[in-house]
């Protein structure tokens, strides 16, 4: 085997490889002879059919398979004898039989970016802010008095904001009628901006039992591409308009919402440690992520664009799945794969730039996984789906599946390793706050 090494940038090497005649002659021989036994053509027995037509007639189908088979016997051989390695899978294109029996491929392959490490250890971060402010309770009560509000209708007064109205509507634009922009006895709370600020202010004044037609101008990156950049004419049938019945925020309130509550302070506590405990869930995240954009800051390398390709097409494949659950697709929407890997390229980077600095971390502090890891992670899966741990296993038995998930536990535990090694600091706002209380204390 002959490897020829060229350096195209500083993470990609192209491998010319070349393989003796004899061993690819050997190769298509056995495939032409397997062929030879199988095949019958019409005027011949089987396996009776000279080679030379067996050759005119199967040799592109033989080629090519010999070929595939060529390069994944060889591609690794290749690596290891020029040391290489690589962090992708390979590019292989140019597959080539010579008229010397030889055969020839070219493997483009991308290795692991070389860089210095910054400091990772005692990175200092603010700690997020974990109070739970008694305005978000007040907000998170005014959202159960409005979820449990009574709708009654009203005939004597126009509509307002707040209102839950009952409409037909039909979409016309320069006179044809937009079959997609039709709907019949639709219920809609106006303000909530669920059919468009511009569409719902208009039908503010109107009545129950009125109709009228009302211009709303789309702009051209309208999320909706059947709207964008049209000015459609709505015509709107008010059919009725009622008003949420508010009740007192009280105990009585307070009960109505669940039977272990007796009264509004005791609801206002569960609130309380509702939120306390998703801002704390949250802050860990937060924590995390701000170490993360530290160390993002401070290493800057370049690294393989085709591994940054892959991720972007892993995050395009997510959102199409996204959409897909909502019965919807991607042109719906008003996108294109093309616009998504533009927008995501840039986090897609930072993905595979923290996958590097993760993993070299845990090559230096010596960080792996076992399998009491491995169990940890399961029984996530498990508890998540509520899947029995037997059951998650069997979903992770190829190399393919488990692979990834072994990646991702250990950037886990790197992180949480980085977390106890972190500076958690107070916000600065929150700093300069108490230092002011402390110089009024102290003058007092």
């Amino acid at each position: 085997m002959e490897v020829i090494v060229e350096e195209i940038s500083a993470l990609t090497r192209k491998l010319t490889i070349t393989l003796p005649e004899g061993d690819v002659q050997k190769k298509l021989t056995e495939a032409y002879d397997k062929l030879q036994k199988e095949s019958k053509m019409k005027g011949f027995r089987r396996g009776k059919v000279p080679r030379s037509i067996i050759v005119k007639s199967y040799k592109p189908q033989v080629e090519g398979e010999v070929g595939e088979k060529l390069v994944q016997d060889t591609y690794f051989e290749a690596l290891e004898k020029e040391k290489i390695d690589p962090v992708v899978h390979p590019e292989i294109s140019a597959p080539v039989f010579g008229q010397d029996g030889t055969f020839t491929y070219v493997a483009h392959v991308d290795i692991k970016p070389d860089f210095e490490l910054k400091d990772y250890k005692g990175i200092e971060v603010e700690k997020p802010d974990i109070t739970v402010a008694e305005e978000e309770i007040d907000r998170e009560l005014q959202v159960m008095q409005k979820n449990m509000a009574a709708l009654r209708t009203v005939d004597d007064r126009p509509i307002q904001k707040g209102d839950v109205i009952v409409i037909d509507y039909q979409g016309y634009h320069k006179d044809n009628a937009i079959k997609q922009v039709k709907n019949e006895n639709f219920s809609l709370e106006v303000g909530s901006g669920k059919m468009g600020p511009e569409f719902e202010e208009k039908l503010v004044g109107m009545q129950k039992g009125q109709e009228a037609s009302h211009q709303v101008d789309f702009p051209e990156k309208h999320p909706n591409p059947i709207l964008a950049g049209k000015k459609v004419d709505f015509r709107v049938s008010i059919k009725d308009v009622q008003e949420r019945v508010l009740a007192e925020l009280d105990d009585e309130f307070a009960k109505d919402v669940g039977k272990e509550f007796n009264t509004l302070d005791e609801l206002k506590n569960a609130i309380r440690d509702r939120s306390q405990k998703k801002k704390n869930e949250a802050a860990d995240g937060e924590l995390i992520d701000r170490i993360m954009q530290k160390l993002l800051k401070n290493n800057e390398f370049e690294v393989p664009k085709r591994l940054v390709r892959f991720e972007v097409e892993e995050m395009i494949k997510q959102t199409e799945q996204q959409f897909e659950k909502s019965g919807m697709t991607l042109e719906a929407a008003g996108l294109s794969k093309q616009m998504l890997a533009e927008n995501n390229e840039p986090m897609a980077m930072q993905r595979v730039r923290g996958d590097f600095i993760l993993k070299k971390i845990a090559e230096i502090e010596n960080i792996k996984v076992n399998d009491e890891d491995m169990d940890r992670g399961f029984k996530r899966i498990g508890d998540q789906y509520n899947m029995p741990v037997a059951k998650v296993k069997e979903f992770f038995q190829h190399r393919d599946d488990l692979l990834p998930f072994m990646n991702e536990m250990l950037n886990e535990k790197v992180l949480h390793f980085l977390r106890e090694q972190a500076r958690i600091v107070e916000p600065a706002a929150t700093a300069v706050e108490e230092k002011k209380e402390e110089e009024g204390s102290a003058q007092a």
